[in-house]
């Protein structure tokens, strides 16, 4: 018997009933979780919910004893900001400060240094790098990046270490004199992923990572009278498969490397529960990472088909799709390259240190309705082509969990 047809076999439709996918996305995307935003009710009676179905397919603790992964963050606001370029006030909207200071004074004599973000690059993976480097940094951002660039903003709204300050300014101004002076208020708070572990056999300290992100954007602007974002489909459908995997996985008891089911929070606020847990682990004994990113919609293929954001990174793709040779479904590279999805997810994280770490998704990102809008509901998804989309996950993974393939590794940054 093949591979394939043997993952087949045991991944059946029975094992990822339809109905219990369905009753999952309905406790994570119902009015009374009010969207999960971050410090909320909702997040926390999420969190408890996943760590419980965690508990009930028999995963284990990561560490300790519990399947939260606790830590803090700095959640910075700010309340004033002024930026002059020689003689001229620079507009705030072309400036985006991200500090863990209350106070930030900055003048040409501050010793920071100046970098470029040029056109024709990943906007927010090398912003990424330069946040990272260690710097004070002064950034000057192309223009061609206008429609995006307050989006860097995210960069900022919480910080795992307050250590370290980046400006950036929208255009290239000369910088031989400037006075730029920001306010923020600091006020430390608690989030957690959660985390549970499926030990392996022969190959116990190899780790297989499925994830996706938990938190959503909570109750905001109105659109036609409903102001919750529920997110059923960013990420409640993610969450939903990596529940439904722990169940089939811890089910047939024969993985030989580790696997960790991760529900990372506040993915929508810079990415700070996949940043920590990247620091919990060693990057290097990380085989593998599926992270699993709005499967409730058919993609641009029609049903039975995902695509793999940052394809010929790694050689993962191409395993998943030889596992699923004659089974009707296939995986695609990211057909949306402009939009940088593969440094846009908590995929990037470790993925920056060299693991395969790639995202699924069937979400049409160039005419997605509902994306960030309160019309992501439960009834815009297609429930039984989001458990084809699980069971396909489960089956072309079967030979990087059993240890026969391992992917090759993602240049580091």
């Amino acid at each position: 018997m093949t591979a394939s047809a043997l993952h087949a076999q045991t991944a059946s439709p029975a094992a990822f009933p339809v109905r219990l996918a369905e009753e999952r996305l309905r406790f994570l995307a119902a009015d009374e979780r009010e969207g999960r935003a971050l410090y909320t009710p909702g997040l926390d009676q999420s969190a408890a919910y996943i760590a419980a179905a965690f508990k009930k397919s028999g995963l284990r603790p990561f560490k300790g004893n519990s399947m939260l992964q606790s830590f803090a963050v700095y959640n910075t606001e700010l309340k004033d900001l002024s930026a002059t370029i020689g003689q001229q006030v620079f507009p705030a909207e072309s400036v985006v400060v991200i500090t863990g200071l209350q106070q930030l004074d900055l003048t040409e004599q501050s010793g920071y240094n100046v970098a470029t973000i040029d056109a024709g690059v990943s906007l927010f993976h090398e912003a990424y790098k330069i946040i990272h480097n260690g710097k004070n940094n002064i950034v000057l951002v192309d223009e061609s990046y206008a429609a995006q660039f307050k989006r860097l903003a995210a960069f900022g709204g919480e910080f795992l270490e307050r250590n370290g300050s980046t400006v950036f300014l929208l255009g290239k101004p000369g910088l031989s004199s400037y006075h730029i002076k920001a306010t923020h208020t600091i006020k430390e708070q608690q989030l957690a992923n959660v985390v549970g572990m499926l030990p392996g056999k022969s190959k116990k300290n190899e780790y297989v990572i499925f994830s996706a992100h938990y938190d959503h954007l909570g109750i905001g602007k109105p659109v036609n009278g409903d102001s919750i974002y529920n997110g059923a489909n960013d990420d409640a459908s993610g969450t939903t498969a990596i529940m439904m995997l722990a169940d089939y996985y811890a089910g047939l008891k024969n993985n030989e490397r580790t696997i960790l089911f991760v529900a990372f929070t506040a993915e929508e606020s810079g990415g700070y529960g996949s940043q920590y847990f990247s620091k919990q682990l060693d990057p290097d004994r990380a085989i593998a990472m599926f992270n699993i990113e709005m499967i409730g919609t058919e993609s641009k293929w029609g049903r039975n088909s995902a695509y793999i954001t940052g394809y010929e990174a790694s050689s993962l793709g191409k395993i998943l799709q030889q596992n699923l040779a004659g089974t009707g479904f296939s995986f695609y590279p990211d057909p949306y390259p402009e939009q940088q999805l593969f440094y846009r997810s908590d995929n990037a994280t470790l993925a920056r240190l060299g693991v395969p770490a790639h995202s699924i998704s069937t979400s049409k990102m160039d005419n997605e309705p509902y994306y960030h809008k309160p019309g992501d509901e439960i009834a815009t998804l297609d429930i039984a082509n989001m458990t084809g989309v699980i069971r396909a996950i489960a089956l072309s993974a079967g030979s990087v969990i059993s240890g026969k393939d391992t992917p090759s590794r993602v240049q580091q940054q």
